[in-house]
């Protein structure tokens, strides 16, 4: 790879992600001693110009001079331009279902690591389906879902799994949204992605079985999920949580075992709830949104009136800069295993587990604080410490690529906080 390129190059800069994103580059340059060069890109000068500018009044740092690269991500040969300057795209173009493919296809064809931010399973795995192979040939690494999806929790069942002496059984998270006084919103992109990936979730049973053709050994001692209830663990109401974590983690732990033969385990996902109530009102929301995200026409009419159909959770233009610094997210992920460990990955325990520990994962509002700093520690952290002479090339999970890297040290080091709240002990 070329010494010319622009180490971080962050398509989409303009976008309401994107612009928070251009802001954390610049403070991590900063940070790192002014060494590393990045550059903005995206379809309208003046709106790249603009992001500079205002980045530079949020920052207190001179942005304005920085290389501005106009691409679009509907035009191969602006993708292919922009490729060929980049060591790594921070790619923040959304939903990924429509724009995130060709820009997968020409940072590996154009020799330029690829990030996103992506939360739908859908394309995430399709990529890893379509190209880890080709991205292995060419010594290329793409990782996905560098964000709030899914860095907290894949890094964080990592962090447990380094904690825990034995064999693990099962890895639960449960994820706390702390709003502030205003409450809490989302941009209308993320909702927009959300919609897509319900309607098509059709795609993601086929994909599946084509991408993972053999099973992974299965413990007796089966989880028992609940879609809702009160669970005794955490001693909270609880849904299933709708994010794409669970089906990042399940991947990285298949890449454990298939891999690096470590023996898998069963995960649960969940959102916390503060009261029964709540959880009523979120069951009537979520039922409300799918049935819409079912038909196009009610897709659309979701899109356009967010604030009536989502009851204010998300909007256009997004959360106002008051809900984005007083919020805040918390995942308390419990692991119970047995303490006693197995020399064959593929032999199960005859007894229940006797084992438990809980570890958590907490920091700041999740979707334009903590987003940003996960993807640009990622992209540091491959810069810096990842080669093809630790790993190949390929499509990878954070936790696949990063495990054993400094990225949890880092991630600490700027407000996303691990830590082990229970000592591992007897159930």
């Amino acid at each position: 790879m070329s010494e010319e390129r622009i180490d971080f190059v962050v398509l989409g800069a303009s976008g309401f992600t994107g612009q928070f994103v251009v802001d954390e580059v610049a403070r991590v340059i900063e940070e790192e001693g002014g060494n590393l060069k990045m550059a903005v890109a995206g379809r309208s000068m003046e709106k790249l110009q603009k992001v500079l500018s205002e980045s530079s009044q949020r920052t207190g740092l001179n942005l304005e001079e920085k290389p501005i690269i106009i691409c679009d991500v509907t035009s191969e040969e602006s993708l292919a331009e922009m490729s060929k300057q980049a060591k790594v795209v921070l790619n923040c173009v959304g939903p990924y279902r429509f724009y995130g493919e060709q820009v997968v296809k020409a940072c590996i064809e154009n020799g330029a690591h690829h990030l996103d931010i992506s939360g739908e399973p859908q394309y995430l795995e399709r990529m890893q389906l379509l190209y880890s192979g080709k991205a292995r040939e060419e010594d290329i690494y793409v990782v996905g879902a560098c964000g709030f999806d899914s860095v907290p929790s894949d890094m964080g069942v990592a962090f447990l799994t380094e904690k825990f002496d034995g064999d693990l059984n099962s890895v639960e998270f449960f994820v706390t949204l702390h709003p502030g006084p205003d409450g809490l919103s989302g941009n209308i992109t993320t909702l927009e992605s959300a919609l897509h990936g319900i309607a098509h979730a059709g795609e993601l049973k086929p994909l599946r079985k084509t991408l993972f053709p053999t099973p992974l050994p299965q413990s007796q001692y089966k989880l028992q999920p609940k879609s809702a209830g009160f669970n005794k663990d955490i001693g909270h109401w609880c849904l299933n949580f709708p994010g794409s974590d669970r089906a990042i983690v399940n991947r990285s732990v298949r890449f454990d075992y298939e891999v690096n033969q470590k023996r898998p385990f069963q995960v649960g996902a969940y959102i916390q709830l503060p009261s029964f109530f709540y959880m009523v009102l979120t069951v009537i929301f979520g039922f409300i949104i799918g049935l819409m995200a079912k038909f196009s026409i009610g897709r659309s009419l979701v899109l356009k009136y967010p604030q009536i159909f989502t009851f204010g959770v998300f909007k256009h233009g997004g959360p106002s800069k008051k809900q984005i610094e007083s919020s805040g997210f918390s995942i308390t992920l419990i692991g119970k295993g047995w303490k006693d460990k197995l020399t064959d990955v593929d032999s199960q325990h005859d007894t229940p587990p006797d084992s438990k520990i809980t570890v958590r994962v907490s920091g700041p509002e999740a979707g334009y604080v903590t987003t940003p700093i996960a993807m640009v520690q990622c992209a540091l952290t491959l810069l810096k410490e990842v080669s093809k002479d630790k790993m190949s090339g390929g499509v990878y999970t954070t936790a696949a690529l990063f495990r054993g890297t400094s990225l949890i040290d880092r991630l600490t080091k700027h407000n996303l906080k691990y830590e082990v709240v229970t000592e591992q002990g007897p159930i």
